[in-house]
């Protein structure tokens, strides 16, 4: 049995250490360059730096994505980024271009490579065409069944590894290469500025009766017919580890610190269950699917790994989130009065009850005491973003603890 690297992503410093904290084995991260996430917070050199020391302090890897197709114009840019990587030393690039490939082996020989799901590998034959290029890992086109992967297991040399997505936003383009944003608003997704056109709403207008909508929908709110459900394989963890793969991929490197604690604690939790005892696992399924559900996401469904998806894993009645808990912000350090700071991400007050995740498991309701600012005036509410507060919550606290609110529920 292979035991699985449960790798987590971050969009930012915070949430680096989030993941890490939380439970990754391994985060990837992206550069200011050359990376598919342009708009997200993405890393400077020296919070790289600081983020791969973090996590290496703490046992974890740090892969750095650099995944872009790049055009002639990018590849002396593409090598200069190589040439500071080589500095700080992540553990792996990951990497879909052949000429970026090249260039890393050049610079940075003694770093592994990882082959992006951007490179569309769907084949064992593809595998070992990148094992004899000097590839360590290659990452599964989200197009293929569980018998497929398992089929490459089979084919492809043993000290080759298989990652494989197995949580988060899905794309409707074959493993993320889409047109549709460069074609509507001129901002490519294979260089990092994807606009999201899979979420939009979408109708049907005749050639020759211009202006009149056709709309194609399934109720009378109309259709959003490119938004898939988001991948959900918690309760798949045996059946992913049967099939060979190496690392279980969470998609998110534009998600806040609360998606990385939910879906890093609750994987970490399945999977160490799994390899202490199946029946444990079994046992705790209802748990993993009530954690799950803490972190925002767009319903779930299997993906490709059971079969081709139908019209069911679509959603065609909205493109919004499902949001059962807001994010607050996350423990760091203490003031002279004993007080906890954070850097407040949304509004909330004294009086309130809200919710301490910790890594370990334990979900704690609180009332909030005591709100003050740094210079020690109490608040009654703290409205200002990424405003620098102090709490008093009526118990012990430590750094990275993740602070949330259970949002009303309509019903």
């Amino acid at each position: 049995m292979r035991i699985p690297e449960l790798l987590v992503p971050a969009s930012s410093l915070e949430v680096l250490k989030t993941a890490v904290i939380f439970g990754a084995d391994a985060v990837y991260i992206g550069g200011e360059v050359f990376s598919l996430r342009a708009k997200s917070k993405n890393f400077s050199l020296e919070d790289m730096k600081e983020g791969i020391d973090f996590a290496h302090a703490h046992g974890v890897r740090v892969y750095v994505t650099s995944n872009i197709l790049a055009h002639n114009q990018d590849l002396e840019g593409v090598r200069e980024y190589f040439k500071e990587l080589k500095v700080i030393q992540p553990d792996a690039l990951i990497i879909s271009d052949p000429g970026v490939f090249d260039i890393a082996r050049e610079i940075i020989p003694e770093i592994d490579v990882h082959i992006s799901t951007q490179a569309n590998n769907t084949n064992y034959g593809t595998y070992n065409f990148w094992y004899r290029q000097g590839a360590r890992r290659v990452v599964t086109a989200r197009e293929l069944s569980m018998e497929e992967i398992a089929d490459i297991r089979k084919h492809i040399p043993d000290d080759l590894e298989i990652e494989t997505f197995v949580h988060g936003a899905m794309c409707i383009s074959y493993s993320g290469r889409c047109l549709l944003s460069n074609y509507f608003t001129g901002r490519d997704a294979n260089q990092g500025a994807c606009t999201h056109p899979c979420r939009w709403k979408y109708a049907v207008m005749e050639e020759s009766r211009p202006g009149e909508y056709l709309p194609v929908y399934e109720n009378e709110r109309g259709t959003y017919i490119f938004n898939s459900k988001d991948l959900c394989m918690i309760e798949h963890i045996p059946e992913l580890i049967a099939a060979g793969i190496d690392s279980f991929k969470i998609e998110g490197r534009m998600k806040t610190a609360l998606y990385v604690a939910v879906v890093a604690r609750t994987y970490r939790k399945a999977i160490d269950d799994y390899l202490k005892d199946e029946n444990l696992y079994r046992q705790n399924l209802p748990y993993y699917r009530e954690q799950i559900a803490k972190c925002t996401y767009r319903q779930f469904t299997t993906g490709f790994f059971f079969g081709k998806p139908t019209h069911e894993t679509q959603i065609y009645d909205s493109n919004t989130y499902v949001k059962e808990y807001t994010y607050l912000g996350i423990i760091n350090g203490q003031n002279s009065q004993g007080m906890y700071g954070l850097e407040q991400r949304n509004k909330f007050s004294v009086g309130e009850t809200i919710e301490v995740m910790k890594p370990d498991g334990r979900d704690l309701p609180v009332k909030v005491l005591r709100i003050c600012d740094e210079e020690g005036s109490d608040m009654e509410s703290c409205p200002h973003p990424k405003q620098k507060i102090y709490v008093d919550l009526g118990i012990e606290l430590s750094d990275q603890d993740l602070l949330r609110r259970a949002e009303k529920s309509d019903n």
